[in-house]
């Protein structure tokens, strides 16, 4: 950390002099990045609604690790996450339902029984912060968690990304070439809702869907291939989440939220281009 003191120091500007928002404009190029990556797929795959699943389901994590005690609900949190999407990328897999249908039923089941918890007493306000997220409150040990995660997901992301294309193109290709559709679904299931319940703290469960997915579409308006797709999207989430956190400094709001409004401004402009292009 100190050598990323040492150069946000250098470049001339004042909001870049208080210690939380050097931890959290380097927190904001983390994340952005990973929601950049994992975005783009998202979108292939269809999972948007599954993203948004995960995200408020977090609300039962919460409670679990209320339950247990535990000063920090991260851990609950994600490994209720982690058998949720298990058990989501299961019955789509085997169930006649429709896969919008089970992932409305698994998010209205967890969230109702999140909120039936936390509400016990009157105590759900101590947890609304989680609804907005607050990044400018990340520590150094969490930074460090965080890049962990992102050599973990750089690294799946560079071993599967060919079958996970495959797969969202033409699943029956896909098995036939031999390759275990299911367990690599199942697989990039689970890297999403570690994603998206490890960031809930800092990003806010209400809005951290949108952060996942307007990169990605808005990338998908401008890009003429699948590699300039997944690297727009991720430029367009650098460049949502470096703005936003500066607009948030200077007007006082929330950090996750004024950076989806800056997503979605970059998103209609990308419709705009894509009518020229």
């Amino acid at each position: 950390m100190s050598l990323w003191y040492w150069l946000t120091g250098l470049l001339p500007f004042d909001w870049l002099s208080f210690a939380f928002m050097k931890q959290a404009l380097l927190a904001v190029i983390l994340v952005s990045y990973l929601f950049g990556l994992l975005g783009s797929q998202v979108i292939n795959q269809q999972m948007a609604f599954f993203s948004d699943a995960i995200g408020h389901a977090a609300l039962t994590g919460i409670a679990i690790g209320a339950i247990m005690g535990l000063a920090d609900p991260t851990w609950a949190m994600v490994v209720f996450s982690g058998l949720l999407a298990l058990a989501i990328s299961w019955l789509r897999r085997f169930s006649l339902t429709s896969a919008d249908t089970v992932i409305g039923l698994f998010m209205a089941f967890a969230v109702a029984l999140g909120i039936v918890i936390l509400s016990r007493g009157g105590g759900f306000a101590r947890y609304s912060g989680y609804l907005v997220g607050d990044i400018l409150s990340i520590t150094p040990a969490e930074i460090r968690n965080l890049l962990v995660l992102i050599l973990a997901v750089t690294v799946l992301w560079v071993l599967y990304f060919n079958q996970l294309m495959l797969i969202s193109l033409n699943p029956s290709l896909a098995r036939s070439r031999g390759i275990k559709v299911w367990l690599i679904e199942a697989m990039f299931s689970l890297m999403v809702a570690v994603v998206v319940t490890v960031s809930i703290k800092w990003v806010g469960l209400l809005v951290i869907n949108s952060m996942l997915i307007l990169p990605a579409a808005a990338a998908r308006n401008i890009s003429g291939n699948t590699r300039q797709y997944v690297w727009w999207s991720i430029a367009i989430s650098l460049a949502s989440g470096i703005a936003g956190l500066i607009a948030s400094y200077y007007l006082s709001t929330a950090t996750g939220a004024t950076i989806v409004l800056m997503s979605m401004g970059i998103f209609v402009i990308t419709l705009g281009l894509k009518k020229v292009i």
